[in-house]
């Protein structure tokens, strides 16, 4: 379907492109509506099948057990406190991530040299598993520091491939054109590079807060005392499902409301550079 062209800024919108909009609005609230018939669907066969024991409720849980679990760990301070330690490392691995990541893919970028001879050592870094880090990090930087280590170690090698890919995929004739004019290889990367891989740096964070989550939990799994990876695993040790189940479910919330601020972020970013 081919989109019609918004009008001139102080001029009425033609009633092609004021269909056009309702038939977008229109799509939205579809989509909207069927993610949460799926939700719905999902409680409900969930429920259904644990209080009917297709399921073994003693392993699963049911929703209607977690709410009670929720309110109880709220009212005593516990879930607050699990889901912001979880919540202030991943925030803080994010940002390291995101931090050495865009400058070592500046390094290479600015270092053909560098690339050629870092670029195996980043592949190989990259498909370790990362989980063999956590008695490294452990043993290194503590039980409280070692959950940092492992969500920028899980996040830090993506994130420098992928920017890195996007500074080299910057069309070579703008380079060229910046550096005739007088540009220093500096503002080259400043003024042409960077702003031109914006679409890059937005794909990057989306993969990254994820990844850093990831990293977290796997760090709270192995040695954190405090966490939702530290409720979940404590939770599974004593039995506690409606614990285990309701940490998780804290969890996918929060990963949501991450996704959504970064998509927030896409759309202002794809605003300005559009």
């Amino acid at each position: 379907m081919v989109t019609p062209t918004p009008p001139p800024a102080g001029r009425e919108p033609s009633p092609a492109y004021r269909e056009w909009q309702s038939r977008q609005r229109r799509r939205r609230q579809r989509i909207l509506l069927t993610r949460l018939a799926l939700l719905v669907a999902f409680l409900v066969l969930w429920e259904v099948l644990a209080k009917t024991h297709v399921v073994n409720p003693m392993l699963t849980s049911y929703p209607s057990a977690l709410w009670p679990t929720f309110l109880d760990l709220l009212h005593n301070g516990k879930l607050l406190m699990h889901t912001w330690v979880t919540f202030k490392a991943t925030l803080i691995g994010f940002m390291l991530s995101m931090v050495i990541g865009i400058g070592v893919a500046a390094g290479l970028w600015w270092s053909d040299f560098a690339h050629k001879v870092l670029d195996p050592f980043l592949v190989v870094a990259n498909a370790m598993p990362k989980i063999a880090f956590v008695p490294i990090f452990y043993i290194w930087l503590g039980s409280e520091y070692s959950v940092y280590g492992m969500a920028v170690a899980i996040a830090v090698f993506v994130t420098i491939m992928v920017v890195y890919d996007g500074f080299q995929s910057i069309d070579p004739n703008k380079i060229k054109l910046a550096r005739t004019l007088g540009a220093s290889r500096a503002q080259v990367l400043r003024l042409v590079v960077m702003p031109g891989s914006v679409p890059t740096l937005v794909a990057a964070l989306k993969m990254n807060i994820g990844l850093a989550l990831v990293g977290v939990i796997v760090g709270e799994f192995q040695s954190a005392s405090a966490g939702l990876g530290f409720l979940i695993v404590n939770g599974s040790q004593v039995f506690q499902l409606n614990v285990v189940m309701t940490a998780i479910v804290v969890l996918g919330l929060l990963s949501g409301l991450m996704y959504l601020v970064i998509a927030r972020i896409e759309a202002a970013m794809a605003k300005r550079y559009a």
